[in-house]
């Protein structure tokens, strides 16, 4: 599959670089690398729409104090692995465990070795949000028996769930790579409990989870949250990710709504994680 690097330059980098993400993901862009001078976004060459995404650039940089410039590239598939093998450092969840591609030292690793090899997928652990989940999941009391990873990307999320003591884990993605690659993964770090699947949430009818885990856009999470609610089983909690701070208000709002119990948040550079209840 072939995609397009676009290489953003900002100044100053924050907030920026975060304005810049939520407006891509919403556009198809799929994976994101922070950069000292801003960021790098992906997306699929089949999804691109140049002349959308330089006009809600140009809007971005009308809307206030930043300096920005773009760069593209062109990546062929087989230039796609090694674009994340160049920025792929180890990922350390605080000291509760460490995520690693197969290519690093094992002996970086603190805590919980978690062995990632992204390919194409979203979900190495160095985006905020992800880093904000896999600490809620080391943080929280106990791990249900039966765990939903929706938008799973490398499958990161349900690896992590069954090495806390998840009996049962069903990691899903529309995109069927990304399927494989969480597949994969959970086979590098010797996972047996987790079902892979390729689909969105209507695959999950009739199934129930004691605990859901959607790090996906604002958008897409809104559009679940009542999808969610009938999946749960009645005291089950979702963690949502995937949006920066100023979202969260309206997300609790909408959950509360829907029939949700707000819990718990927390944030990581302008970045935020929900924890609710049903």
């Amino acid at each position: 599959m072939d995609y397009w690097e676009w290489k953003i330059v900002l100044k100053p980098v924050k907030p920026w670089s975060e304005i810049i993400v939520a407006h891509l993901a919403d556009l198809g862009f799929e994976s994101f690398v922070d950069q000292d001078n801003g960021v790098d976004a992906y997306i699929q060459n089949d999804l691109l729409n140049t002349e959308e995404v330089q006009k809600t650039l140009g809007k971005i940089q009308d809307q206030g104090p930043v300096v920005l410039s773009y760069s593209t590239k062109f990546l062929p598939h087989q230039n796609w692995n090694e674009t994340w093998e160049a920025d792929f450092e180890p990922v350390f969840i605080d000291d509760y465990g460490t995520i690693l591609a197969p290519f690093h030292d094992k002996k970086l690793a603190k805590g919980m070795l978690l062995l990632v090899q992204p390919q194409m997928s979203f979900g190495t652990g160095h985006h905020q949000t992800t880093y904000l989940m896999c600490k809620a999941l080391f943080e929280l009391e106990q791990i249900p028996d039966k765990v939903l990873d929706m938008g799973a990307g490398t499958g990161i999320l349900a690896i992590l769930a069954e090495k806390l003591g998840a009996k049962s884990c069903v990691a899903v993605d529309i995109e069927e790579w990304s399927a494989v690659n969480a597949s994969e993964n959970a086979e590098r770090n010797e996972c047996s409990k987790i079902e892979s699947l390729h689909g969105d949430i209507d695959i999950l009818e009739g199934r129930k989870f004691g605990m859901i885990l959607a790090n996906i856009n604002r958008n897409v999470l809104i559009r679940h949250l009542p999808s969610y609610y009938e999946l749960l089983e009645q005291k089950g909690v979702l963690f949502l990710s995937g949006f920066f701070d100023t979202d969260c208000s309206d997300l609790i709002e909408i959950a509360e709504n829907v029939g949700f119990q707000f819990v718990n948040k927390t944030f990581k550079e302008n970045w935020a994680c929900l924890q609710l209840k049903k």
